[in-house]
């Protein structure tokens, strides 16, 4: 498992590889919570400002400005204010949250903060999806460090502002990943997404101003808050700044974490040259999923020869999208047929059945796909995948349903003699 940056200086990568890097201790010799006393000598509209100029996208996959999304929460409030971090990574493909929860957890604990002074909020969360409860372990005594070193708690670094944080498990259910759900989860009640708006930022947290971001978003700031928000930025592209962390798994020689900067010019080099290319000797690029699990597939000639670019507008450019950044690379022996069954059976079982048009098409596609793997394929199948597809893509309560029919209809598109040779091979060719 490699962990390493390709054309940047490593920033969420800089303590991967230090022994006790996950300690007080080596966090600050290696310049940790010096953006924190920085921060705390700023105003909050000039925290927000930085990350406004940083670009700096959540990097949970929606690619929202988080900038944007801290200036929506009113400043005026007589509520309570509240940061929450969405450790809930459970997309298919994306494994690169954990690393930073296990080796660096105080760059959240710092990022949090520098987070809650900008916000005005005084209690953090920390939402860990149900897999991930080991890591728990590892955060609490990182929060009891800070807490005892006066980082966290009352009066912090003798600022006047104070603010605790918190950690919580989830029950390892994929719908606590959406902002709402996780909400709901976090206040005791089922994991089910709410009506938006009124969005979190006005209306979240027990009904209060609340702002949600991924791992490795808030572990960002504190580089942002360092390096000066512009700085940061030119590292990547003028609108996705900075740097991204990739999770490559599949067929490559060499799959792990790795750190590129937004806008790395080439897809095609980054796989067959960064991550060693091809596992298996002599085997060809046949498909790649470039941001989890719930993005459109790509085949290989969308990418080789093509200049691809590693952000969020080259990927939309090329076909399909940045996403969490989980990159699942497919050889040509690999039937898209199955992955697709596969990921389809995974989108069933996590709907919370709480909309129609998830609970019930979900189900009507793994049945089809069932059908075709029993040898019962019929030529109308594929069609009729993609018209299920079309009844419930911008149709259900929530992105999961999105998520769901995406990879299909970008499946049945891109590979159709995948699932005619499945189709043809049961005989049922010519009915």
């Amino acid at each position: 498992m490699e962990i390493k940056a390709i054309g940047c200086e490593p920033l969420q990568l800089k303590r991967m590889h230090i022994e006790n890097g996950h300690t007080l201790k080596v966090y600050q010799e290696t310049g940790g919570y010096v953006s924190l006393k920085k921060a705390l000598g700023m105003s909050p509209d000039q925290i927000i400002q930085e990350v406004k100029d940083s670009a700096l996208r959540g990097r949970g996959g929606a690619g929202f400005p988080t900038g944007m999304k801290w200036s929506f929460v009113p400043k005026d409030s007589p509520k309570p204010k509240y940061v929450v971090c969405n450790a809930d990574e459970s997309e298919p493909g994306s494994f690169k949250d954990r690393y930073l929860l296990e080796r660096d957890p105080h760059a959240l604990i710092e990022g949090m903060i520098i987070a809650g002074f900008a916000l005005g909020a005084s209690t953090g969360y920390i939402y860990f999806r149900g897999e991930y409860r080991y890591l728990i372990d590892i955060v609490d005594r990182a929060l009891a460090e800070a807490r005892e070193a006066g980082i966290l708690g009352e009066n912090i670094l003798g600022s006047g502002f104070s603010m605790n944080i918190h950690t919580h498990t989830g029950a390892g259910a994929y719908i606590c990943g959406e902002e709402t759900a996780l909400l709901s989860s976090l206040e005791g009640y089922r994991g089910h997404p709410r009506m938006k708006p009124p969005f979190p930022a006005v209306e979240g947290l027990y009904a209060s101003p609340t702002v949600v971001n991924n791992v490795e978003t808030f572990t960002s700031v504190p580089q942002i808050i360092e390096m000066g928000g512009v700085t940061w930025r030119d590292l990547g592209t003028e609108k996705s700044g900075g740097t991204k962390l990739w999770s490559i798994s599949g067929h490559v020689k060499r799959p792990g974490v790795y750190e590129l900067p937004m806008g790395y010019s080439d897809m095609e080099k980054f796989i067959m040259e960064d991550c060693g290319g091809m596992l298996r000797d002599g085997k060809s690029l046949k498909a790649v999923i470039p941001g989890g699990s719930s993005v459109y597939i790509m085949r290989a000639d969308q990418i080789l020869g093509k200049k691809v670019t590693l952000d969020y507008e080259g990927l939309v450019e090329a076909g399909s999208m940045l996403g969490t950044g989980g990159m699942m690379v497919m050889d040509e022996t690999v039937d898209i047929v199955e992955t697709t069954k596969n990921l389809t059976e995974f989108y069933k079982h996590e709907s919370c059945g709480w909309c129609t048009p998830c609970r019930e098409g979900t189900d009507w596609l793994v049945k089809i796909f069932d059908r075709i793997a029993a040898g019962g394929g019929k030529p109308s199948d594929a069609q009729l995948l993609l018209d299920i597809c079309d009844n419930i893509e911008g149709k259900s309560f929530c992105p999961l349903g999105d998520a769901a029919a995406w990879p299909i209809q970008s499946a049945v598109k891109r590979f159709p003699e995948d699932f005619k040779r499945r189709i043809m091979a049961n005989g049922n060719g010519s009915h």
